[in-house]
């Protein structure tokens, strides 16, 4: 058993079991439903990066198992989680690091997304080349844009009068633009590499939660 599947082991333990949980506010049985409504959206979208990963590969990197585990993207949200602090958090407080990761994933890809769309049009004059491939992140974007929706959906039953839900997020422009078309290729690789393992992620969480509410 590997170290990722251990460490998930041990936390559904500990939820499960009547760990530390902060208890959660609002109506446990919706929150139930939402929460289960969450885990199969997230586990849906993320079968769906991996799709586009595939094709990504394919098409912008000439390999479809391209597989760089050194790169990073300094912009995107941390994917490593201390479980213990985790477990102290309350439902709005995950939920709302959620909210605000997904936003710049979601706008990231959408970045992305338009890089390629401008590098179709200068090198073709059309967007036939890679049309469906294009398709498919708007398509992604779509599926995040809904899941963010839920998650703002679930936090507003568990608002207090003191917490008021985060606006949307502005994400600044890179400071370090790639040189070349090959670098911001690889850049949309990291992008989506990345957002398969916050999908896992954010699967398991909402796992988790749907226990916790139960």
């Amino acid at each position: 058993m590997t170290s990722r599947c251990c460490a998930f082991v041990l936390l559904a333990c500990a939820v499960i079991s009547g760990g530390s949980c902060a208890p959660s506010t609002g109506h446990p049985k919706a929150q139930q439903l939402l929460y289960s409504d969450s885990f199969h959206l997230a586990r849906s979208t993320r079968t769906r990066v991996q799709q586009l990963i595939l094709k990504y590969n394919e098409q912008l990197l000439g390999n479809k198992q391209f597989e760089d585990r050194s790169g990073q993207l300094k912009d995107l949200p941390l994917l490593s989680t201390d479980f213990n602090s985790w477990l102290k958090l309350t439902d709005w407080e995950r939920l709302g690091a959620a909210f605000t990761d997904m936003q710049v994933y979601k706008k990231i890809l959408e970045r992305k997304r338009s890089e390629l769309e401008r590098e179709e049009k200068e090198k073709r004059g059309t967007q036939a080349l890679h049309a469906a491939l294009i398709q498919s992140m708007k398509n992604t974007e779509l599926d995040l844009r809904d899941l963010i929706g839920q998650v703002r959906h679930q936090m507003s039953l568990i608002r207090s009068t003191k917490a008021t839900i985060p606006p949307m997020g502005t994400l600044s422009p890179p400071k370090n633009l790639p040189k070349t078309i090959w670098e911001r290729r690889v850049e949309g690789y990291l992008l989506l590499r990345d957002l398969n393992l916050y999908l896992t992620k954010l699967a398991r969480d909402f796992l988790l939660l749907t226990s916790i509410n139960q």
